[in-house]
């Protein structure tokens, strides 16, 4: 089975998509499988990372921020804005497909794990997350 779902995003920034995954697995009454999550764009990306303390997804941001500074002369392609060639330098950086086991029909997640969509862009108003579940 394969869903799409659209994820508002209003600003650039790790966006929780756990409880819309949450959802889809336990809508689609599977089991045991594999939940596979590909983001289809070059300017996002995905990741499973700590949930609790929001602390953690500030200095995520700011290390990838750092890494990869906007304004940079090296960037030729500037013709979608100054955050246009460092969201796609992060998205190749990152990943833009990952795959949790469902386990007794429900995510395998660890005690502190979430999925969040890792938004590159500064202004973005949706973006499309495919879900395979096998």
């Amino acid at each position: 089975m394969i869903k799409k779902i659209n994820v508002p995003v209003s600003h650039q920034g790790l966006h929780d998509i756990t409880a819309s995954v949450k959802t889809v697995v336990s809508d689609a009454s599977l089991e045991d499988g594999l939940c596979t999550l590909y983001i289809q764009h070059t300017s996002a990306s995905l990741l499973i990372q700590e949930n609790y303390d929001p602390s953690v997804r500030i200095d995520l941001e700011n290390w990838l921020n750092r890494l990869v500074p906007e304004n940079n002369n090296l960037y030729t392609h500037t013709l979608e804005g100054l955050d246009d060639m460092p969201a796609h330098i992060k998205s190749a950086l990152t990943a833009v497909s990952i795959s949790i086991p469902v386990i007794d029909g429900q995510l395998a997640l660890g005690t502190w794990q979430g999925i969040f969509l890792w938004e590159h862009r500064h202004h973005v108003s949706t973006r499309q997350v495919l879900i395979h579940l096998a």
